[in-house]
């Protein structure tokens, strides 16, 4: 073999490791054995993650934690988090308990609509087509009665078809719109598989299928989340102050797509930790979350707020296509336990789960930013990270932090004390 390989897929763990070695790891004398170290002493588990995806060498973990305190619609919970990042965890936790004593969040569910496309190519006569759209719509339903039939059970299903002319953006370009209701299923398979079905039964010499998918763009599966109350009691000394400079942090993020992009990027560090930890798909959760915020023709803020009468209020509205059934929540064991942990929900509290997520990560970080800076909590974590790094025993950890206490935080400073120390 070289390092253009033919059948690759087709070698065992062991061989795909040794080749990976021999060609791209030769200088890591160590390589085979981190691989090897991050298996799953249970053969079955590991056979399972084995066939989640192609190729598979080994397993990435991620930290796995948990925010408690949380009340949402006055009932308890501890979200489960799957993420990387310092501080995620212990902030949403705090804002958790922030707000658990002040009426907790309040969340609920707009719409569940999910979209699917069929893009097609046609360049005779508008009318024509629409005529045929209309011959053709009842038996594009009806295709797919087998593939909806237990969706309908579970009151799910195809919502409406549309025919939209898109010759303005582009020439001869149509699509077949199709909203769908997939109740506690992410749908992605179901929708697709609808699609395809449809775009067999449409087509004819002159009308050119180029693709059948899904969107990830779901602007009527829609979700809020708010937390509210006095302003007085937003902060120890200065409520008011602390509630002004909240408002004005929002305002910027409307204003200034750069600071927006960080602003919501903090919002999807508690979605996407949650996301993940659930068995969902974060990306396609991000993808449609930031096409949302755009929707204006401007990139904005995801989260909202507001002063009226004395009450500050903090919202987020946000698009969140969720499962509960099917692909990884059903397989994966932790995100079966995440589920378990959350009470089972349904697809619907679960995005109402999320969504808070997501405002409380939001919240925190304003918090944060508008009163002591981001970086102390920070660069606590971050201090934490760099001592692993330089391999140091805890009471290193120890002497090293309390040198450094209430100091800036770098990389060779922490390696210059420590060096001092081991001196």
């Amino acid at each position: 073999m070289s390092k253009l390989v033919s059948g690759f897929s087709k070698l065992n763990k062991e061989e795909k490791i040794a080749w990976l070695s021999n060609y791209f790891l030769k200088d890591n004398v160590n390589a085979s054995d981190i691989l090897r170290l991050y298996w799953n002493s249970d053969k079955k588990l590991q056979q399972l993650h084995d066939d989640f995806i192609e190729n598979t060498v080994s397993n990435y973990y991620m930290p796995f934690g948990v925010a408690p305190n949380f009340i949402i619609n006055g009932k308890h919970y501890t979200i489960p988090m799957a993420i990387e990042e310092s501080s995620v965890v212990a902030a949403a936790s705090l804002v958790a308990k922030f707000w658990s004593d002040k009426g907790g969040f309040k969340a609920e569910v707009i719409n569940t609509v999910k979209v699917g496309q069929v893009h097609f190519m046609y360049d005779g006569d508008k009318r024509d087509l629409q005529e045929y759209f209309s011959t053709k719509k009842f038996n594009l339903i009806a295709v797919t009665n087998d593939i909806t039939e237990n969706m309908r059970k579970r009151g799910g299903g195809i919502l409406d078809i549309e025919l939209r002319d898109k010759t303005a953006d582009l020439e001869n370009y149509y699509q077949l719109h199709v909203t769908f209701e997939t109740q506690d299923s992410m749908g992605a398979n179901f929708i697709n598989s609808c699609l395809e079905a449809m775009a067999q039964e449409f087509k004819k010499d002159d009308i050119q299928i180029v693709m059948s998918i899904l969107s990830n763009y779901v602007p009527e599966c829609l979700v809020k989340a708010e937390v509210s109350c006095e302003v007085e009691k937003l902060h120890p000394t200065n409520g008011a102050l602390f509630a002004k400079k909240m408002k004005q942090a929002v305002d910027i993020a409307n204003v200034d797509p750069h600071r927006a992009v960080t602003h919501n990027k903090g919002v999807m560090n508690g979605i996407d930790a949650v996301v993940i930890a659930t068995g969902n798909d974060f990306r396609a959760v991000e993808a449609g979350v930031h096409a949302y915020a755009a929707r204006t023709g401007k990139y904005k803020s995801l989260t909202s707020c507001k002063i009226e009468n004395g009450i500050f209020t903090f919202s987020i509205e946000i698009p969140l296509a969720l499962g509960t059934v099917g692909g990884l929540t059903s397989t994966h064991p932790l995100s079966k336990l995440s589920l378990e942990m959350l009470g089972n929900p349904s697809a619907k509290e679960l995005m109402q789960i999320i969504a808070v997520a997501g405002l409380a990560q939001n919240f925190a970080a304003l918090r944060a930013l508008t009163t002591t800076g981001i970086q102390q909590g920070h660069m606590k974590m971050h201090l934490g990270n760099i001592l692993n790094q330089l391999e140091a025993t805890q009471e290193e950890k120890e002497a090293v932090t309390k040198e450094l206490s209430g100091k800036t935080v770098s990389y060779s400073g922490v390696a210059d004390v420590l060096k001092k120390i081991r001196a």
